[in-house]
């Protein structure tokens, strides 16, 4: 079984050394690096929503998702709590990097791939819900976190991004057991398809733009990437394992939750002008470090599903 996670894993580290390469031979730079993450953003992630909603109507399975929209804000609430009572440092720009890259994980790029190659179409349509409430919370408090100013907090922001859209979607074609003509549903999936590649690829280039050996010297950063990567997802597993979840829902929130830091997380410290060096440390180290943490605690979570 963590053969099996570890296999998948590696795969998509394959796909980040492709992508490192890439950039080490000029093939890859800042414009069309931006240029992927867009696609990436605004038509492959909702596509890949879209694609695991296609499914005929049912109520056991329209009450799990709902579940699953429960864990994953009590996932979210539950780790801006515990970044607030252990993220602390004289540097307040720094604070606001790491207590929003131990928040929010890396649950489009990283874990969609994951889960569908551990659990198929069933395990991103649980995953879609986590994605969702991601971009609820990275919009809301997150903006707020990162820029120190509610004027950014935006309806508009909050309700038009690219996870909701694709949900909302996904849960009209799923509620009335909407038939998908062959014309729409295959360009969907050839677009669905590039989830895998496209966002190693990106990560890839983001870890050229770091120092690895001075990062892991940084005590702070060290830390967070502790939290991120190995107690939040524990804590979080093992709650949502008391409340009784178990089978795909409870492997495909772990996988959610155990991924690396965003990388919204430099998007918005670039944005904002904080730390962006540092989040660019925390994404890359941390997407490094989740090729030993994710498998160890997927097969924990497959083991007692």
């Amino acid at each position: 079984m963590f053969t099996n996670v570890l296999v998948q894993v590696l795969i998509l580290f394959i796909l980040i050394i492709l992508g490192v390469v890439l950039t080490k031979c000029k093939l890859l730079n800042e414009t069309t690096v931006k240029g992927m993450t867009e696609i990436v953003l605004l038509i492959v992630t909702p596509c890949v929503i879209i694609k695991s909603f296609i499914r005929e109507f049912d109520k056991s399975v329209f009450k799990n998702l709902l579940i699953s929209f429960l864990i994953a804000f009590l996932v979210h609430l539950g780790f801006i709590i515990l970044a607030k009572l252990l993220i602390h440092s004289k540097d307040k720009q720094s604070e606001k990097v790491l207590s929003f890259s131990t928040i929010f994980s890396n649950c489009g790029f990283m874990s969609i791939p994951l889960q569908q190659a551990l659990l198929g179409d069933t395990g991103v349509f649980y995953g879609s819900s986590f994605i969702a409430i991601f971009n609820l919370f990275i919009w809301s408090y997150g903006i707020i976190a990162m820029s120190g100013d509610k004027k950014y907090l935006t309806p508009k922001k909050l309700i038009l991004n690219p996870g909701l859209i694709g949900i909302s979607i996904g849960l009209i074609v799923f509620l009335f057991s909407i038939p998908v003509p062959k014309i729409i549903l295959e360009p969907i999936t050839y677009m669905a398809g590039l989830n895998t590649p496209l966002p190693m690829i990106i990560i890839g280039y983001h870890l050229t733009k770091s120092n690895l050996l001075k990062d892991l010297k940084n005590l702070n950063l060290m830390f967070a990437i502790f939290l991120k990567l190995i107690l939040f997802p524990l804590v979080a597993f093992g709650v949502i394992y008391l409340c009784g979840v178990r089978g795909d829902m409870l492997v495909s929130s772990v996988i959610s939750f155990s991924a690396p830091t965003a990388a919204m997380a430099t998007m918005f410290s670039a944005k904002f002008s904080a730390n962006t060096p540092l989040s660019v440390s925390m994404v890359s180290l941390s997407t490094i470090l989740s090729i030993l943490t994710m498998p160890l605690i997927i097969t924990l979570a497959q083991t007692v599903a």
